[in-house]
């Protein structure tokens, strides 16, 4: 009753056609193949070891009513299905489907076995997937994984959402922070599966300081959700570059980052130049360092965004550039606001 990986991410879509097309230009993801039933049409894309699922159609209907575009299931590879499921709905867990279960807000966690294929033997090819393949062939492609998914929950919820984890999962703790900026203040802990192949950021928002950019998440999404998948990188600056020429709109970092980032990371100097450039973010830890960026959200609820993250050995979270993250995502609520 292992959770082994996760197998793919499902969005839903109120323009599925729109959204392919910002995976596929702008985050250079392969439209692999295509499906459609009497509820619902569906685009298989894959760049690396990640697969998107996005969906439009009635069964997304009452989803996006609620919460808008988001993701809807996180799809756990499982080496007993049933096993793993029996063991969820012991920790509490509400069954969703014959092999799924509720994980949090409305996002629910489907349960399939190591056999899983899913193309082409599940969906047909289309001819843009044929062309995807030989590009592929012919180049060297960004995004290889993915590194982490970061969800908001409500206050309060944080805690017995990961020991649900543990329990359900077989997840373990890995690390907690918790994070003031100014007169706000959140609370995150890292859980991930015993193999590393499955990590989530939770993050809560902390009620007795000033509302925040977690509480205007959970206003907009109308509860708990994902806020962002970070897809793992080789090298950030030349994908930053990449993305940016693409169409990809990420957040800015303010010049003073920089300035104090030439005093923190002396050995780094060379770099800050790109750095600054791209608006790249960078960290320390004990095994190595950690570059990272996100995306402005492309969604018309200003909820779920995307992170590019490259890592020289740091097996942290950037916890130096939480902070930067919360101030910038900040900025970018004021500017929408305006």
């Amino acid at each position: 009753m292992t959770v082994l990986r996760i197998g793919h991410i499902e969005l839903y879509a109120t323009e599925r056609e729109e959204l392919v097309d910002y995976f596929v230009s702008a985050l250079d993801f392969a439209d692999m193949a295509r499906a459609r039933s009497s509820r619902a049409e569906s685009s298989l894309l894959q760049r690396g070891d990640v697969r998107l699922i996005v969906t439009e159609g009635d069964v997304a209907a009452e989803f996006l009513e609620r919460h808008g575009d988001g993701v809807a299931d996180i799809a756990f590879i499982c080496d007993d299905v049933a096993a793993t499921r029996d063991r969820a709905l012991a920790a509490g867990a509400r069954a969703v489907g014959e092999n799924a279960v509720a994980a949090f807000g409305s996002v629910r966690h489907s349960l399939l076995p190591e056999s899983t294929r899913y193309a082409p033997a599940s969906l047909p090819w289309t001819p843009a997937a044929r062309a995807a393949r030989r590009a592929d062939a012919e180049r060297s492609p960004h995004i290889r994984a993915l590194d982490h998914i970061a969800v908001v929950l409500d206050a309060g919820d944080l805690h017995e959402r990961v020991e649900h984890y543990i329990e359900a999962f077989g997840f373990e703790r890995y690390s907690s922070e918790f994070i003031e900026v100014g007169n706000q203040a959140m609370d995150s802990i890292v859980a991930r599966n015993l193999a590393a192949t499955a990590t989530f950021t939770f993050l809560e928002p902390v009620t007795n300081r000033e509302a925040g950019q977690l509480d205007a998440f959970l206003d907009r999404n109308a509860g708990p959700g994902v806020q962002h998948l970070a897809f793992l990188v080789d090298e950030i600056v030349p994908a930053v570059r990449d993305f940016r020429d693409r169409g990809v709109d990420f957040l800015t970092t303010p010049g003073a980052y920089y300035d104090a980032l030439s005093d923190r990371l002396r050995e780094m100097s060379v770099e800050i130049a790109d750095l600054r450039d791209t608006n790249v973010l960078a960290d320390r830890d004990e095994w190595g360092y950690l570059l990272q960026l996100f995306t402005r959200s492309p969604h018309s609820r200003n909820t779920l965004f995307y992170e590019l993250i490259q890592r020289r050995g740091a097996r942290g979270f950037g916890s130096a550039n939480i902070r930067a993250l919360y101030e910038a995502v900040e900025r970018e609520d004021r500017i929408v606001a305006e």
